[in-house]
């Protein structure tokens, strides 16, 4: 694959908590000849039509998109959760998907192989589950599952594919950040899967991979548990 790897590089002013800067992400890029760095806020449209013109200017056609950006908070309950922090999980986690998948996805249709073409959006175990002191990620993460359900309906036919991921506890800062806000630490946040570990990155990204492989197209409209047995 040749990838463009796109973040908002929002860095340590960010809100709620510290976010990657640029040069984290040109550190990923940095190994791969064939991936390059764009820096841009899946809240902003332009931006993101501007980097689906860069992936067709440098390579001609777009195959698969996966849509992975997001940011959690919670650790209150629903009566007493801001309306700011519902706004920026609802702007960052569902409308970036609506948005990223609405400037995608006619390109991949447009494109050579339409039927080799692949819509993956990173949903949640909290796209199933309700989690306890996080109703707003509920919400966002219920949304994204629902938004890729309806774009496989509108799919029908095309040979484009959608289909959902959806994370249990993986080792990534974003799970120190849930057990921050949880008061606990990661290793409980695991325990609640069967696995009785936290995932690993290298595992979602394999599921994610074969999502966006010729044989994922079998997962069009579905979601993919891939939670480690969750909750345990």
């Amino acid at each position: 694959w040749a990838v463009l790897a796109l973040d908002a590089c929002a860095g340590p002013e960010a809100s709620p908590y510290a976010l990657p800067t640029r040069a984290d992400l040109d550190a990923v890029v940095a190994p791969w000849p064939e991936a390059e760095a764009c820096v841009a806020d899946v809240r902003d449209r332009a931006a993101l039509a501007a980097a689906v013109a860069r992936v067709l200017e440098r390579w001609g056609r777009l195959d698969a998109v996966v849509a992975a950006a997001a940011v959690v908070a919670g650790g209150r309950a629903l009566w007493e959760t801001p309306d700011e922090e519902l706004d920026l999980l609802w702007d960052v986690d569902a409308r970036g998907v609506w948005l990223t998948a609405a400037v995608s996805v006619p390109a991949m249709l447009a494109g050579p192989d339409p039927s080799g073409c692949r819509f993956v959006a990173v949903a949640s175990a909290a796209g199933t589950h309700g989690l306890f002191r996080m109703a707003g990620y509920n919400v966002v993460k219920h949304a994204v599952v629902g938004l890729v359900k309806g774009l496989a309906a509108d799919l029908v036919g095309t040979g484009v594919t959608a289909v959902a991921v959806s994370p249990g506890s993986t080792r990534t800062p974003m799970l120190e950040q849930t057990a921050a806000l949880y008061d606990t630490d990661v290793a409980a946040l695991a325990d609640h899967q069967l696995l009785r570990r936290p995932l690993e990155p290298e595992e979602l990204a394999a599921t994610i991979a074969f999502c966006c492989s010729p044989a994922g197209a079998v997962l069009h409209g579905g979601v993919v548990h891939a939670d480690g047995g969750f909750p345990g």
